[in-house]
Protein backbone atom coordinates (compact mmCIF):
# COMPACT_ATOMS: atom_id res chain seq x y z
CA UNK A 1 0.00 0.00 0.00
CA UNK A 2 2.29 2.71 -1.17
CA UNK A 3 -0.27 6.05 -1.53
CA UNK A 4 1.87 8.09 -3.79
CA UNK A 5 0.56 4.82 -6.07
CA UNK A 6 -2.25 5.89 -5.81
CA UNK A 7 -5.19 7.23 -8.52
CA UNK A 8 -5.45 10.45 -9.03
CA UNK A 9 -9.17 10.17 -7.82
CA UNK A 10 -8.25 8.96 -4.39
CA UNK A 11 -5.74 11.63 -4.07
CA UNK A 12 -8.20 13.99 -4.48
CA UNK A 13 -10.80 13.03 -2.49
CA UNK A 14 -8.08 12.58 0.39
CA UNK A 15 -7.49 16.16 -0.22
CA UNK A 16 -10.82 17.16 1.04
CA UNK A 17 -11.42 14.30 2.91
CA UNK A 18 -14.75 15.69 4.88
CA UNK A 19 -16.35 16.63 1.61
CA UNK A 20 -15.56 13.02 0.30
CA UNK A 21 -16.55 11.63 2.96
CA UNK A 22 -20.43 12.85 3.36
CA UNK A 23 -20.68 11.83 -0.30
CA UNK A 24 -19.06 8.32 -0.58
CA UNK A 25 -18.94 6.42 3.22
CA UNK A 26 -20.98 8.75 5.24
CA UNK A 27 -23.52 9.61 2.72
CA UNK A 28 -26.39 8.29 5.18
CA UNK A 29 -25.08 10.78 7.82
CA UNK A 30 -24.80 13.94 5.38
CA UNK A 31 -26.66 17.01 6.38
CA UNK A 32 -26.99 20.09 3.18
CA UNK A 33 -27.28 19.83 -0.46
CA UNK A 34 -24.99 19.98 -3.31
CA UNK A 35 -23.08 23.42 -2.06
CA UNK A 36 -22.47 22.89 1.17
CA UNK A 37 -22.88 19.71 3.48
CA UNK A 38 -22.62 18.71 7.24
CA UNK A 39 -21.93 15.70 9.94
CA UNK A 40 -25.15 16.29 12.69
CA UNK A 41 -24.17 18.61 15.73
CA UNK A 42 -24.03 15.50 17.78
CA UNK A 43 -21.78 13.60 15.73
CA UNK A 44 -19.13 16.11 15.17
CA UNK A 45 -17.92 19.92 14.20
CA UNK A 46 -17.44 18.94 10.81
CA UNK A 47 -18.21 20.82 7.19
CA UNK A 48 -17.71 20.94 3.58
CA UNK A 49 -18.01 23.01 0.58
CA UNK A 50 -18.35 21.85 -2.98
CA UNK A 51 -15.77 24.98 -4.08
CA UNK A 52 -15.47 28.28 -2.90
CA UNK A 53 -17.57 30.18 -4.81
CA UNK A 54 -19.72 32.47 -2.51
CA UNK A 55 -23.16 30.63 -3.15
CA UNK A 56 -21.67 27.76 -1.57
CA UNK A 57 -20.55 29.57 1.55
CA UNK A 58 -23.89 30.98 1.87
CA UNK A 59 -25.23 27.59 1.68
CA UNK A 60 -22.90 26.65 4.53
CA UNK A 61 -24.14 29.59 6.85
CA UNK A 62 -27.91 28.04 5.94
CA UNK A 63 -26.50 24.71 7.75
CA UNK A 64 -25.53 26.77 11.02
CA UNK A 65 -27.39 27.98 14.03
CA UNK A 66 -26.35 32.46 14.96
CA UNK A 67 -23.17 32.04 17.17
CA UNK A 68 -22.65 27.93 16.26
CA UNK A 69 -19.26 26.75 14.32
CA UNK A 70 -18.10 24.24 11.78
CA UNK A 71 -14.81 23.42 11.32
CA UNK A 72 -13.39 22.75 7.22
CA UNK A 73 -10.41 20.70 6.46
CA UNK A 74 -8.99 21.81 2.77
CA UNK A 75 -6.10 21.68 0.57
CA UNK A 76 -5.78 25.29 0.59
CA UNK A 77 -6.73 28.36 2.57
CA UNK A 78 -10.19 28.85 3.03
CA UNK A 79 -11.93 32.20 3.77
CA UNK A 80 -15.43 33.09 3.81
CA UNK A 81 -16.43 36.23 1.48
CA UNK A 82 -17.56 39.17 3.62
CA UNK A 83 -21.36 38.62 2.44
CA UNK A 84 -22.16 35.02 3.59
CA UNK A 85 -22.80 35.60 7.21
CA UNK A 86 -19.89 34.27 8.42
CA UNK A 87 -16.65 34.85 10.09
CA UNK A 88 -13.24 32.22 9.07
CA UNK A 89 -10.54 31.87 11.50
CA UNK A 90 -7.65 29.99 9.88
CA UNK A 91 -5.78 27.05 12.45
CA UNK A 92 -2.96 25.23 12.87
CA UNK A 93 -2.41 23.10 9.52
CA UNK A 94 -2.75 18.91 10.19
CA UNK A 95 -0.36 16.74 7.83
CA UNK A 96 -2.30 14.17 6.15
CA UNK A 97 -0.38 10.79 6.98
CA UNK A 98 -0.99 7.44 4.64
CA UNK A 99 -0.42 3.51 5.68
CA UNK A 100 2.09 1.92 3.26
CA UNK A 101 2.53 -1.36 4.52
CA UNK A 102 0.39 -4.58 5.93
CA UNK A 103 0.71 -4.60 10.05
CA UNK A 104 0.43 -7.65 11.78
CA UNK A 105 -2.40 -8.39 14.12
CA UNK A 106 -2.12 -7.17 17.67
CA UNK A 107 -0.52 -9.15 20.57
CA UNK A 108 -2.49 -7.46 23.27
CA UNK A 109 -6.30 -8.45 23.81
CA UNK A 110 -8.77 -6.13 22.96
CA UNK A 111 -12.58 -5.53 22.31
CA UNK A 112 -14.71 -4.04 19.94
CA UNK A 113 -16.46 -1.53 21.50
CA UNK A 114 -20.57 -1.02 21.16
CA UNK A 115 -22.81 1.14 22.68
CA UNK A 116 -22.24 -0.34 26.07
CA UNK A 117 -19.12 1.29 25.96
CA UNK A 118 -20.15 5.14 24.90
CA UNK A 119 -19.79 6.73 28.43
CA UNK A 120 -16.81 5.13 28.83
CA UNK A 121 -15.30 6.07 25.76
CA UNK A 122 -16.61 9.80 26.27
CA UNK A 123 -15.02 9.71 29.39
CA UNK A 124 -11.33 8.36 28.09
CA UNK A 125 -11.71 11.35 25.19
CA UNK A 126 -12.44 14.04 27.79
CA UNK A 127 -9.19 13.32 29.48
CA UNK A 128 -6.88 13.32 26.27
CA UNK A 129 -8.90 15.56 23.96
CA UNK A 130 -8.32 13.60 20.70
CA UNK A 131 -10.27 15.83 18.64
CA UNK A 132 -13.62 16.62 18.77
CA UNK A 133 -15.89 13.83 20.35
CA UNK A 134 -19.71 13.99 20.70
CA UNK A 135 -22.70 12.18 21.88
CA UNK A 136 -22.54 10.01 18.38
CA UNK A 137 -19.07 10.49 17.61
CA UNK A 138 -18.55 6.56 17.28
CA UNK A 139 -21.26 5.89 15.21
CA UNK A 140 -18.75 6.95 12.53
CA UNK A 141 -17.00 3.63 12.54
CA UNK A 142 -15.83 0.78 14.60
CA UNK A 143 -13.79 1.77 17.62
CA UNK A 144 -11.36 -0.77 19.75
CA UNK A 145 -10.17 -0.77 23.07
CA UNK A 146 -8.13 -2.10 25.55
CA UNK A 147 -9.60 -2.52 29.10
CA UNK A 148 -7.67 -2.96 32.89
CA UNK A 149 -9.32 -3.95 35.58
CA UNK A 150 -12.87 -3.27 34.19
CA UNK A 151 -11.67 0.29 32.87
CA UNK A 152 -11.27 1.30 29.56
CA UNK A 153 -7.22 1.93 29.54
CA UNK A 154 -7.08 3.14 25.77
CA UNK A 155 -8.52 3.35 22.60
CA UNK A 156 -8.93 4.13 18.69
CA UNK A 157 -11.64 4.53 16.16
CA UNK A 158 -12.36 5.58 12.74
CA UNK A 159 -13.40 8.70 11.33
CA UNK A 160 -13.92 9.94 7.83
CA UNK A 161 -14.97 7.35 5.00
CA UNK A 162 -14.28 8.68 1.50
CA UNK A 163 -14.33 5.80 -0.98
CA UNK A 164 -11.41 3.61 -1.20
CA UNK A 165 -10.15 5.11 2.58
CA UNK A 166 -11.06 5.18 6.57
CA UNK A 167 -9.42 7.61 8.52
CA UNK A 168 -7.97 6.54 11.68
CA UNK A 169 -8.86 8.60 14.52
CA UNK A 170 -9.64 9.23 18.53
CA UNK A 171 -5.70 7.36 19.86
CA UNK A 172 -6.70 7.60 23.67
CA UNK A 173 -4.31 6.18 26.47
CA UNK A 174 -5.79 6.84 29.89
CA UNK A 175 -3.21 8.84 32.07
CA UNK A 176 -3.12 5.94 34.59
CA UNK A 177 -2.14 3.35 31.89
CA UNK A 178 0.73 5.09 29.87
CA UNK A 179 4.16 3.70 28.79
CA UNK A 180 2.30 0.34 28.06
CA UNK A 181 2.73 0.52 24.35
CA UNK A 182 -1.47 0.63 24.49
CA UNK A 183 -1.26 3.20 21.48
CA UNK A 184 0.63 1.52 19.40
CA UNK A 185 -0.68 -1.72 19.52
CA UNK A 186 -4.45 -0.62 19.17
CA UNK A 187 -3.08 2.14 16.04
CA UNK A 188 -1.44 -1.26 14.38
CA UNK A 189 -4.51 -3.01 14.53
CA UNK A 190 -7.01 -0.61 13.68
CA UNK A 191 -4.58 -0.04 10.11
CA UNK A 192 -4.61 -3.76 9.95
CA UNK A 193 -8.79 -4.15 10.24
CA UNK A 194 -8.81 -1.13 7.53
CA UNK A 195 -6.35 -2.25 5.62
CA UNK A 196 -7.79 -5.57 5.53
CA UNK A 197 -11.38 -4.83 4.15
CA UNK A 198 -9.24 -3.04 0.96
CA UNK A 199 -9.19 0.27 2.28
CA UNK A 200 -6.15 3.17 2.34
CA UNK A 201 -5.82 3.50 6.34
CA UNK A 202 -5.10 7.07 6.53
CA UNK A 203 -4.68 10.00 9.70
CA UNK A 204 -4.41 13.57 10.67
CA UNK A 205 -1.76 14.66 12.70
CA UNK A 206 -0.53 18.18 13.84
CA UNK A 207 3.14 19.20 12.67
CA UNK A 208 3.87 20.18 16.09
CA UNK A 209 2.94 16.79 17.51
CA UNK A 210 6.18 15.17 17.31
CA UNK A 211 5.76 12.31 19.44
CA UNK A 212 2.66 11.71 17.11
CA UNK A 213 4.58 11.35 14.10
CA UNK A 214 7.32 9.37 15.45
CA UNK A 215 4.86 6.94 16.17
CA UNK A 216 3.35 6.73 13.21
CA UNK A 217 6.11 6.58 11.19
CA UNK A 218 7.30 3.69 12.91
CA UNK A 219 4.35 2.03 11.62
CA UNK A 220 4.97 2.67 8.16
CA UNK A 221 2.55 6.00 8.14
CA UNK A 222 4.15 8.48 5.89
CA UNK A 223 2.69 12.69 4.86
CA UNK A 224 0.76 12.46 2.14
CA UNK A 225 -0.21 16.17 1.84
CA UNK A 226 -0.41 18.96 4.60
CA UNK A 227 -4.05 20.43 4.67
CA UNK A 228 -5.61 23.63 6.03
CA UNK A 229 -7.87 23.46 9.32
CA UNK A 230 -10.26 26.47 9.47
CA UNK A 231 -13.06 27.36 11.77
CA UNK A 232 -16.23 28.44 10.43
CA UNK A 233 -19.03 30.48 12.62
CA UNK A 234 -21.98 32.23 11.66
CA UNK A 235 -22.32 35.72 12.33
CA UNK A 236 -24.83 36.44 15.68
Amino acid sequence: MNPFDLSPSLHAALDRPVWSSLNGGHRHLALGGPLAQRYPRDIGPFAALASEDPPAWMALAELLLPGEAAMLVTPGPAAAPADAGLVSTPLEPVLQMAATRELPASSLPFAVLGEADVEAMRVLAGLTNPGPFAARTHQLGEFIGIREGGELAAMTGERMRPDGAIEVSAVCVHPAYRGKAYARHLLAERTRRIAAGGRLPFLHVYPSNRGAIALYESLGYVVRNQLHLTRVMRAG
